[in-house]
């Protein structure tokens, strides 16, 4: 990395290849990193970034934000050059909580807003006449202003996604969640792999949601169980069985997991289901018939997931307290 110029509140540096020693990312040696972070604008040769287990190519004008907190950095190639831009957070007058949103990710600049930023940039490095100048000044708060646009509309555009497209992609996987349920494999992962989508988007579709996509499916399995367990003994499995046919792989865990919801044990469960009376479990409580591969929706609220799994939680004193639904997430 070539030395840094001021250029207001600014500071710009080279980023470039080097054949005698690997980079060195000011970002990872800055000791005023929690105060800055770092734009790093691409200009030529292979940089990539690491997201979702593969690597997205930048193209010369693209930009990524960095900071010592970044995870993965930027992986360079033999020939490459950047110029880094190193920006005081606090000017740029966005939440913290939306820059750890942006940070590491590639900002495709070849159009719109995206383009303006990165033109203007590279046109404010470029022209060394205006560092260490009044005029200097005024342009870098223009790029921090130009920024902020910038990562501000980033943001929005990822809400917007997911309260509009991201909603209908949001039903699909409910809807494939309850048809799997019996699947041992059924994950994150595979989720995603059957939607077309990368697994932090996935997750991202579920933090409006107020739980994770294996907090909804652990909830769904063990409202499943409930309901086999509670079944004619006539018909009745042993509780390792059920436990496996909903795609527990340990007795033992699921055990654990559903005294946490329950406040009792699976066999305390099934023998008071049936203590007290002989109607079925599933016409004394909200949630309704559940058979693998069917989806359950409330006779309360007509919908699916964990809207519907909330209301069928029965009774016989068998409601998880917040603080047992809290434990599931262990």
């Amino acid at each position: 990395m070539t030395g840094a110029d001021a250029l207001g509140s600014l500071r710009t540096s080279v980023l470039c290849s080097n054949e005698e020693c690997a980079p060195v990312l000011p970002w990872l040696s800055d000791a005023g990193y929690e105060e800055v972070l770092y734009v790093a604008l691409h200009v030529h040769g292979s940089v990539s970034v690491p997201q979702d287990g593969s690597e997205v190519f930048l193209e010369p004008g693209d930009m990524v934000l960095c900071d010592a907190g970044l995870r993965d950095s930027p992986r360079f190639g033999d020939q490459f050059r950047m110029t880094v831009f190193r920006v005081p957070r606090r000017r740029l007058e966005i939440a913290e909580s939306d820059l750890r949103r942006v940070m590491g990710v590639p900002l495709r600049c070849g159009t719109g807003v995206g383009a303006l930023v990165s033109n203007f940039l590279s046109s404010l490095a470029s022209e060394t006449a205006f560092h260490q100048s009044h005029i200097g000044d005024r342009l870098a708060r223009n790029a921090v202003d130009l920024l902020a646009a910038l990562v501000t509309g980033f943001v929005e555009r990822e809400q917007a996604d997911a309260s509009g497209v991201g909603a209908q992609t949001l039903s699909r996987i409910r809807t494939f969640i309850e048809l799997h349920l019996t699947d041992p494999d059924l994950s994150p992962e595979s989720i995603a792999r059957a939607h077309h989508v990368s697994v932090r988007y996935l997750h991202k579709l579920f933090q409006s949601e107020g739980t994770t996509v294996s907090q909804l499916i652990r909830l769904r399995r063990l409202e499943a169980c409930r309901y086999e367990l509670g079944r004619s003994p006539r018909r009745r499995l042993a509780v390792a069985a059920v436990a496996h046919r909903w795609g527990f792989a340990s007795a033992s865990h699921f055990s654990r997991v559903f005294r946490a919801a329950y406040g009792m044990s699976p066999s305390e469960w099934r023998a008071s289901a049936w203590a007290d009376s002989d109607v079925p479990v599933h016409d004394r409580s909200l949630g309704g018939h559940l058979r693998p591969g069917v989806v359950i929706a409330s006779p309360v609220s007509g919908t699916t997931g964990p809207t519907a799994a909330s209301k069928a939680w029965g009774t016989s004193g068998a409601v998880p307290s917040t603080s047992s639904r809290r434990a599931l997430s262990s």
